[in-house]
C-alpha cells in the first residue's frame, strides 16, 4: 500500500522517507568536501600517483622543448598523450 506511487499516501511516504536520505548525503558531500580542503592545505596529494617519477618527467620536459612530438613522448614512456602534456606544460 505505502510503496504505490499512483496513491497520495504512497507518494508521501516515498518524500517523507526520501527526505532524510537527502539530507544525509548532502552532510556527507559537505563532510567531504572539507576534509579535502583539509588535506590540500596540509599539502597532501590528490587523486592517483604518478607513474613516471620526477627524473623521467625532467627528462621528457627536455624530450619535449627539443619538438619532440608527444605522440613519441607517450609512446616510449607508456603514457598516454594527456599525461604528456601535463608533464610538459
Amino acid at each position: 500500500m505505502f510503496g504505490d506511487t499512483s496513491t497520495s499516501t504512497g507518494r508521501l511516504m516515498i518524500a517523507v522517507l526520501g527526505g532524510p536520505a537527502e539530507v544525509e548525503r548532502d552532510l556527507i558531500r559537505t563532510r567531504t568536501g572539507e576534509g579535502r580542503a583539509r588535506a590540500k592545505l596540509r599539502g597532501q596529494h590528490m587523486g592517483r600517483p604518478s607513474k613516471m617519477t620526477a627524473a623521467l618527467k625532467q627528462k621528457a620536459r627536455r624530450r619535449g622543448k627539443d619538438r619532440e612530438s608527444v605522440a613519441d613522448l607517450a609512446r616510449s614512456y607508456g603514457e598516454s598523450p594527456t599525461a604528456i602534456y601535463r608533464t610538459t606544460a
